[in-house]
């Protein structure tokens, strides 16, 4: 219970801060996002530490590679930005000259430099795209009532594991708790929408959202099991650090950016 209230009066102080900033975009959601994504790749090189990766040049990497995503576009040429991410990972490694676990450390490296700011400007190209709005704010919103359930109704009620060796506190009843309130939190809020998309498109949002979400949550899992760690950091309150808040959109972002430009 005492966890949950924490939960609780953090979420009161962030979300009016994070539902602001979607509502204006621009700038500002791009500074919020771009502040998350730097935040998340450092917890995520403290919990892969055991790897000794070269934490400020994989910093440095993510930085300019958030940057230059915003100001040049780089969506368009992610495969160019990949070859030269990979092209100075290897550079670095050969200038080290120590070969053993070299190929390790610059695929670790490599989902701190590219992966997961790559993932997480997504959402700024979501913002920024046709529907972006309300897509945005779907995703937000939705994410975080089906993270809620999913809490609520597998710490109470929930008794088979969905991956007990990776994420041993998620359940299958939570899981499913989550999805489908997610689902229905959808449906209602295109009523708010005036109706952008017809009903039937809602919901497969919805769907897409709860399951892609919970994928996404439970791979930051599987990384902080190698790390041997509970939470990516404490800097949040009753909620770990800033990678346990975002990991639902690592693999989300990506997959609702290119499912709005193709169909929606």
């Amino acid at each position: 219970m005492k966890s949950l209230i924490t939960r609780s009066l953090v979420a009161i102080i962030f979300i009016p801060i994070i539902l602001v900033s979607v509502y204006y975009g621009d700038n500002i959601f791009y500074i919020m996002i771009f502040m998350i994504s730097i935040l998340c790749v450092y917890e995520y090189l403290l919990i892969m530490k055991k790897y000794n990766i070269y934490n400020s040049i994989v910093l440095i990497i993510s930085t300019l590679f958030f940057i230059f995503s915003y100001f040049f576009d780089l969506k368009n040429s992610l495969i160019l930005t990949l070859t030269l991410i990979l092209f100075i990972l290897f550079a670095y490694e050969i200038i080290l000259g120590t070969p053993n676990l070299s190929m390790s450390r610059i695929a670790i490296a490599f989902i701190g430099a590219f992966f997961i700011p790559m993932a997480l400007m997504h959402m700024v190209y979501i913002r920024n795209s046709h529907n972006g709005l309300e897509i945005t704010l779907l995703i937000f919103v939705v994410t975080w009532i089906s993270d809620t359930t999913s809490y609520i109704i597998g710490s109470n009620f929930g008794k088979y594991k969905l991956a007990k060796n990776i994420s041993p506190n998620k359940t299958i009843e939570g899981c499913i708790s989550g999805i489908a309130v997610g689902v229905i939190t959808t449906i209602v809020l295109h009523y708010f929408f005036k109706n952008t998309f017809p009903t039937w498109k809602y919901i497969i949002l919805g769907f897409i959202i709860t399951i892609i979400g919970q994928f996404s949550d439970i791979s930051e899992s599987l990384i902080k099991r190698d790390g041997q760690v509970k939470d990516s950091s404490k800097i949040i309150p009753g909620h770990g650090g800033l990678l346990d808040r975002f990991d639902s959109y690592i693999f989300l972002a990506p997959a609702l950016y290119y499912i709005n430009q193709l169909f929606l």
